[in-house]
């Protein structure tokens, strides 16, 4: 895989470099609550600009129906770039029609230009090679050289990520390269005890990286909406919490092979339940009240980890060498509910180990929730990517830009 240091050492002057970033940030409204991922592709976009490349940026952002939609626009994302980068950043308002062919073609040595989301135009996504192809063909109109450094997106097999790199002379930019040398860190030389803390909603949505983690990890803690499963499959109730009831065969599956291979599974011990879900636009004052896991009462649903469960797991991290962390433990986004998730960072914080938080809502959870970034090890922009990595699954993206 050919790094942008090589690019760079080649010579990018004058020519029209296109990277493939990752700017889908959340958004209130047009104001963007968490703009840890227009940071992260910052190396590169500024070094190719510094090395007098024209810097065409393209990303996607959320989830729009392959036709434009102002709610999804990239705007806002690039008005910030260009605010972190100091300098204009010239917006195009579609993806390869009149506007960014004359955004592109009016470009100079060292400038930036972003063209809008991706998935306005429905070949980015589509499942039909031949269509995924075409779009590829346009976007390739715009530029001489590819540069992939969207780790977020690089588990999708998508006209920008897999499609375009064979369509143009490539290389892997800062962040890709520096994502994948911290799953090495996690799949091939693992500095032990090797903790994982999974949570999130949906038990799963982590079926496959249990799976493969159960050969590798010396403990895994659980926690989350994901808990609950487990839970019911030990036998416990667990009133109206989330449950994925067809899960509970695999559930018992992986504690048996747990058991047997000598791998510590850590359920959480009580929880803060409430009878109803909190208002998280309000934040509104709830009531919560916590209880033993062994006694749930009907009718409440568990939405975070309680105190005991918070002191059990930061023993369980505190000696840790490797930390790999994905998923919150509760509905972090309000007060009542952020304490489980707080304690996971803050365990964190506290240990040695070398601490690998794996994007999504996680790598959210830790920036909303004050802590300074450069306390962990690394923060993921991609908690789908670095999942499937870890499951270890081919990712398109990256197997795009191998020679």
């Amino acid at each position: 895989m050919k790094t942008i240091d090589e690019l760079l050492a080649e010579g990018v002057a004058g020519k029209r470099v296109f990277v493939r970033a990752d700017l889908n940030v959340p958004l209130d409204g047009t104001t963007i609550t968490d703009d840890g991922r227009i940071r992260a592709v910052l190396p590169t976009v500024a070094g190719l600009a510094a090395a007098g490349a024209r810097v065409i940026v393209a990303s996607h952002l959320g989830r729009p129906k392959g036709a434009p939609d102002p709610a999804f626009s990239l705007a806002p994302a690039a008005a910030r770039l260009g605010e972190l980068l100091g300098a204009e950043v010239a917006f195009a308002t579609d993806t390869v029609g009149e506007s960014a062919r004359a955004t592109v073609a009016a470009l100079t040595d060292g400038q930036v230009a972003v063209i809008e989301n991706l998935r306005f135009n429905a070949g980015e996504t589509s499942k039909d090679d031949a269509e995924r192809g075409a779009f590829a063909d346009q976007l390739a109109e715009l530029a001489d050289v590819y540069v992939g450094d969207g780790f977020g997106a690089v588990h999708r097999k998508h006209a920008s990520v897999f499609d375009l790199p064979a369509r143009l002379p490539h290389a892997a930019g800062s962040l890709i390269a520096t994502e994948v040398g911290v799953l090495k860190k996690l799949t091939e030389d693992v500095t032990r005890p090797y903790a994982v803390v999974l949570g999130g909603s949906k038990v799963s949505d982590k079926l496959g990286v249990i799976d493969h983690l159960l050969e590798k990890a010396d403990r895994i803690l659980i926690g989350g909406g994901m808990a609950y499963t487990f839970l019911k499959a030990q036998g416990h109730e667990v009133g109206s919490s989330l449950l994925q009831e067809d899960q509970i065969p695999a559930v018992l599956g992986y504690l048996k092979r747990a058991e047997e291979k000598g791998v510590e599974f850590v359920l959480p011990v009580d929880v803060v339940v409430s009878a109803q879900f909190p208002d998280l636009k309000t934040k509104a004052p709830s009531d919560p009240s916590t209880v033993a896991t062994d006694a749930i009462p009907a009718g409440v649903m568990g939405l975070d980890n309680g105190p005991e469960t918070n002191k059990l797991y930061a023993s369980k991290l505190a000696d840790a060498a490797t930390v790999f962390w994905n998923g919150p433990m509760g509905v972090f986004e309000h007060p009542d509910y952020a304490e489980g998730t707080r304690a996971v960072a803050q365990a964190l914080v506290d240990s040695e180990a070398f601490s690998v938080v794996g994007g999504g809502d996680s790598a959210a959870a830790v920036r909303i929730l004050g802590f300074d970034e450069n306390a962990f090890g690394h923060i993921s922009t991609g908690g789908g990517a670095s999942l499937e990595y870890l499951e270890g699954k081919t990712l398109p993206g990256l197997a795009a830009l191998e020679d």
